[in-house]
């Protein structure tokens, strides 16, 4: 909230069209503190009539009571990480929650008044087979959210996982068996009814997630907390990820935080990128209104070996990624990079 008061001007009094409690476990916050956060981003900054207001929260964390105070301060979207509905899977991830308490979240939530919202699942596990995969994503859609994020389980360095993996205590991720599970994805969620909107979101229609398209589309957004980071169409600047250090910088009314001011080469990148994970594609007509028509150009003729390689196809001027492209999105996106 003090982090709030500093940063008022940020968005140049632009209407806030979506907020987002995430990046975390907001809701293990007690419902007082999220009363009080929105009280003070409503007082501070102008909410559109009909704002998306999201959080994240887990299975276990759920309670009809929790649920309640949320929607009375405002939330009308939950995002919930069910991630599987085994009980072997989640038990390897170290879940908090079950299979059972997955299932029952979602009774709770359409029981409090929450008819808005998305279950994530991960894919591309050790031990999850094909057929269980399968069993997940229909499991999810029988629960009848409007949203579904599939999200690959990925190794980072000095992680507990990749010291498993490194040690033969786990076997090791297998990018075919990824491959397959996220081509399944596409085939049983689509057929449900589900707009594949992004490379890992799956939206009935009219419910994509308004928050996180603003950053596929560019937008200007403000990030609140320890290593948040925000965008103002010219820089972007992210907070001390510091928990103690951050806390100290507001108490003295400081800001702590690192910026870089983004060249017109970095804008057109960070375009490549985000553009070329949605469905809407990259769109060369934008490119060259914005960054020139040489680069325009540029781009056509650097992505023509992927619309012969049944990689990538234009539909007017859009290029869009096929769907075996999709499972190339980011190496695609990094070979079409402007120096």
């Amino acid at each position: 909230m003090k982090e709030i008061e500093l940063r008022v001007t940020y968005l140049n009094d632009e209407t806030v069209e979506t907020i987002y409690f995430g990046g975390g476990t907001p809701s293990l916050l007690p419902s007082s503190v999220i009363d009080g956060i929105m009280d003070a981003v409503y007082k501070h900054f102008t909410i559109s009539e009909n704002p998306e207001i999201t959080l994240e929260c887990n299975p276990d964390d759920l309670s009809p009571e929790r649920l309640r105070s949320w929607k009375r301060a405002g939330i009308d979207r939950l995002s919930i990480g069910i991630q599987s509905f085994f009980d072997d899977d989640l038990s390897w991830m170290k879940r908090a929650h079950d299979s059972k308490q997955a299932l029952y979240s979602a009774e709770m939530i359409r029981a409090a008044g929450f008819e808005n919202f998305s279950l994530d699942l991960i894919y591309g596990l050790p031990g999850l087979t094909d057929e269980n995969w399968g069993r997940n994503l229909h499991t999810a859609i029988s629960v009848n959210p409007n949203h579904i994020s599939c999200y690959a389980l990925t190794v980072e360095p000095k992680t507990a996982l990749y010291k498993m993996i490194r040690m033969k205590q786990t076997e090791d991720i297998k990018q075919e068996k990824q491959a397959a599970q996220f081509l399944a994805g596409i085939d049983i969620l689509e057929a449900a009814g589900f707009e594949h909107y992004e490379i890992s979101s799956y939206a009935k229609p009219g419910k994509r997630s308004r928050h996180n398209s603003a950053y596929w589309q560019s937008k200007k957004y403000l990030g609140l907390g320890p290593a948040a980071h925000s965008f103002n169409g010219i820089s972007r600047q992210w907070n001390i990820s510091n928990n103690a250090l951050y806390i100290k910088s507001l108490m003295n009314s400081q800001l702590n935080m690192e910026f870089e001011t983004l060249r017109t080469k970095d804008l057109l990148n960070e375009y490549i990128m985000t553009s070329l994970r949605t469905i809407e594609g990259m769109d060369l007509q934008y490119v060259s209104s914005q960054f020139g028509k040489e680069k325009s150009n540029k781009l056509a003729e650097n992505a023509a070996r992927y619309i012969h390689s049944n990689k990538m196809e234009r539909v007017q001027e859009k290029m869009l990624l096929t769907r075996e492209g999709k499972l190339f999105a980011d190496g695609i996106a990094a070979s079409l990079f402007f120096d």
